[in-house]
């Protein structure tokens, strides 16, 4: 059963109740569906083969969050919204005892890995399926948000960001971006940065009027209105 969900956050998007989760995963009970976008796992080791060298424990963190998220939900079917993993190449560099976690996350459970641009083919050596889109009540899934797409799209790609000014500090935190109607989900991966949602890669994607970003805060999602947002 699933866990107590303190410090989540319940919302709505095209009438489906959906429970954005602080570590940047949307849960959606009635469904029993959990989906977590752009993980980019194997980002570390991608770089590396470019000579750019990064710590290489991305994809063991990742991993590890999105373990402890599955054991707070108990989906019946966890969604990655494309960008699973940093390259074509990725799943097959990814070291044995990850691939061990991975496949004991997937176990009983329907796995459901949506293309994006950095993952357009399938993983290649795990299991799960393989999807384009995936349409389940009102709601689409897809990993890149379409302008005047209709209501009920959730996608990624973007890795939405927000920033506050609190008592003259400025605050800025990974965030689900949503008018109700439509979503971008945050970036799941340890390694994925933020693009402020007031970027005008966002335009057109919602109506301002009834936009909060849901911002992630260390136990706790924090929401604000359109208007409480700064640039930067």
């Amino acid at each position: 059963m699933p866990k107590s969900n303190t410090g989540m956050r319940r919302i709505a998007i095209a009438g489906e109740i959906a429970i954005c989760d602080p570590r940047g995963a949307l849960y959606f009970p009635d469904f029993g569906l959990l989906a977590v976008s752009d993980l980019h796992l194997e980002k570390g080791s991608s770089f590396a083969r470019r000579g750019q060298l990064l710590p290489p424990y991305d994809t063991g963190a990742t991993l590890d969050q999105l373990s402890r998220v599955i054991e707070t939900h108990a989906p019946r079917t966890v969604l990655s919204l494309g960008d699973s993993f940093h390259d074509v190449g990725g799943s097959q560099r990814m070291p044995e005892p990850y691939r061990i976690k991975l496949a004991a996350m997937m176990g009983g459970r329907e796995w459901i890995w949506v293309t994006g641009n950095h993952d357009p083919d399938a993983p290649v050596g795990v299991s799960g399926t393989v999807a384009d889109e995936v349409a389940l009540g009102a709601l689409r899934f897809r990993h890149e948000p379409l302008k005047g797409a209709a209501a009920g799209e959730i996608a990624g790609h973007l890795h939405p960001g927000a920033v506050i000014v609190q008592r003259g500090r400025s605050v800025r935190r990974r965030c689900f971006a949503t008018d109700g109607e439509r979503m971008v989900m945050p970036a799941f991966g340890a390694y994925t940065g933020t693009l402020n949602v007031l970027d005008r890669a966002y335009r057109g994607l919602f109506k301002w009027e009834s936009f909060f970003a849901h911002m992630l805060g260390t136990e706790r999602v924090y929401a604000f209105a359109h208007h409480r947002l700064r640039a930067g």
